[in-house]
Formats: structure tokens, C-alpha cells, sequence
């Protein structure tokens, strides 16, 4: 019998898998697994591979609680395949999910629903590293990676381009630096629930969001109620204007000289990170949640036509 109420019991959990992001996804994935069981619910654990659809169908799950991060696990890839199986799963479908990891398209939704976002264009690798492209300071990333991997700050005084690494993409998003304060704000379902202020020593990078000691995240943010108000707002529309399901996380850059003004919108993650260190269980924690009901829900909300 599954536990009283719910309408699934047997869970997959996909962690791992390829992507630049696969060691978090690793972690993301333990921690919800652990979380599920002391829920009651029948946990197993799969690190996706190319042998996912066998793994699938030998599991024979009720649904499938999706930690992947980044690429294919994120993009729409395995929703894709997760639909075609006809398996209920967590967070965002197929579009919405390839259009949150595409940066300039998200930029694109935001515009057309009236949020505010940094100018920027997408160049070529090899015209990023020959001259500035913009005007300093700005900054350079992959327009379809996660978890600030392959990010590259230019400052307002740098006389040459930056030199990006090998593993970079051959095209890549050039976004006018926003200066100020990082804000990110969950949404679960049709509310947004908490906004958290990111305090670290430098750029929050890969090692600041999921080194202990990386980061130090002030949950509620000591900030003034217009400014919550407007990320409780835009963080619910921009997971709208996306067409996201599930849980979200809308992160801000806010120039608090500036003050509405000042808050700018920088992306959506459609499958936010579950680590100890991460954001969205302090959001739900905020709202009266454990992380176990937290993931519970995310599992009693899966469905295939997200």
C-alpha cells in the first residue's frame, strides 16, 4: 500500500548524469532520495546514462523525480523521453524547460511580459577573445549552462578581452554587468515563496553556490518590502511567462542606489539545486516546509503534458 493519500509510491530518482553540473546533480539527487524515504515513499536511485531507458523500464517507476542539472537533464531532453514513456515527472516540460536554459530566449519571454533585464547579445568565442564586444564592464557565459559554469566577469578597466577557456561554447552570451546585490527568489506551484539575499567575498560562481562556507544567504533578505513585493511578483511572472511547472528559482542582480529600478532579472532555473548549501529548501523551509514535505510535493505534482 503507498503511503495514505498520495498518488504515487514508487519513486526514480534521476541524478547525475553527463553535464558540466553532474557532481551537484549528484549531491541534489542523495539528499532528496534520503529525504523521500523518511517521507515513506520507495526510492530508486538512477544516475542517468546513455542506458536511461532501460534503467527506466526495469525500475517500472510510479514517477520520476528529476535532479539532473544542466544540459539534457534540464533542457527538455530526458522530459522528452519522459514523456514518450509516458512516466509522470517533476518540474518543467519540454519547452519550458529548453526555454529556461536557452538565456537569450528567457530574455526574450521576460520582454514580452514587461520584466527587466541587462542588455546583452550572443557573439562568437572567437570575437569575445579578439576585442570587447561591449563596453565594460560586462559579463561572459555559455547561453545554455547552469550554475554560473563557465562565467567570466570583465571589469570596467580591463584594456584586453577575456580569454575563455577551451571548454566553452562557440557561441556565447556577452550581458552588460549589473552592479549590486544577488536576491533569488522560489516559486512552487502558483506562489512564490521567500526572497534571500546571496552575500559572498567575490563573484558568485560555481564554488560560491555549492562550497561549504562559499556563500552565506541572509533568508528573509534584510531588504525594504517594495523590493520583496517586486521579486515575489516577477519571480511568479517570469515562471509564467516561461510556462514552467513545478518549482522554479528566478535569480536578481539589485542596485539598491537605484531602487525599483536597480532590480534586474538575470535567469530561471527550472530544477534548482537540493544540496545542503541550496536555496530553494530555505525558501520552503521559510514557508513552514521541511525538505521532505518540499520534495514530497514535487513528487505528488508530477505529471506527463507539463
Amino acid at each position: 500500500m503507498g503511503v495514505s493519500g498520495r498518488t504515487f509510491q514508487k519513486v526514480a530518482l534521476l541524478k547525475g548524469g553527463p553535464s558540466a553540473e553532474r557532481e551537484v546533480s549528484l549531491v541534489s539527487g542523495r539528499e532528496c532520495a534520503a529525504a523521500l524515504r523518511g517521507e515513506g515513499y520507495e526510492v530508486i536511485e538512477i544516475d542517468a546514462g546513455p542506458d536511461l531507458v532501460v534503467q527506466l523500464e526495469q525500475a517500472a517507476p510510479d514517477v520520476v523525480l528529476n535532479a539532473l542539472h544542466g544540459r539534457w537533464g534540464e533542457d527538455g531532453c530526458v522530459q522528452g523521453l519522459l514523456e514518450w514513456l509516458k512516466i509522470p515527472y517533476t518540474h518543467s516540460g519540454v519547452l519550458a524547460s529548453s526555454l529556461a536554459m536557452d538565456k537569450e530566449r528567457t530574455k526574450i519571454a521576460y520582454r514580452a511580459t514587461g520584466l527587466p533585464v541587462a542588455d546583452s547579445l550572443l557573439a562568437d568565442k572567437s570575437a569575445v577573445m579578439a576585442g570587447h564586444v561591449m563596453a565594460p564592464p560586462y559579463v561572459v557565459k555559455p547561453y545554455n549552462e547552469g550554475s554560473s559554469v563557465g562565467v567570466y566577469l570583465v571589469d570596467e578597466h580591463a584594456n584586453t578581452p577575456p580569454q575563455l577557456a577551451q571548454d566553452m561554447p562557440d557561441t556565447v552570451m556577452v550581458e552588460a554587468f549589473i552592479p549590486g546585490r544577488e536576491l533569488t527568489t522560489t516559486v512552487m506551484g502558483d506562489r512564490a515563496l521567500g526572497v534571500t539575499e546571496i552575500l559572498t567575498d567575490g563573484w558568485y560562481d560555481y564554488d560560491a553556490k555549492y562550497k561549504t562556507g562559499g556563500s552565506r544567504h541572509v533568508c528573509p533578505a534584510d531588504i525594504p518590502d517594495d523590493i520583496t513585493q517586486a521579486c515575489l511578483d516577477y519571480a511568479l511572472r517570469a515562471h509564467q511567462a516561461l510556462g514552467c511547472r513545478g518549482v522554479t528559482r528566478t535569480d536578481y542582480r539589485w542596485d539598491d542606489s537605484r531602487g525599483l529600478d536597480g532590480l534586474i532579472l538575470l535567469e530561471t532555473n527550472t530544477q534548482p539545486g537540493m544540496t545542503p548549501t541550496s536555496l530553494s529548501p530555505e525558501h520552503a523551509g521559510l514557508a513552514g516546509m521541511s525538505f521532505g514535505q518540499f520534495c514530497a510535493w514535487m513528487v505528488e505534482d508530477a505529471s506527463c503534458d507539463r
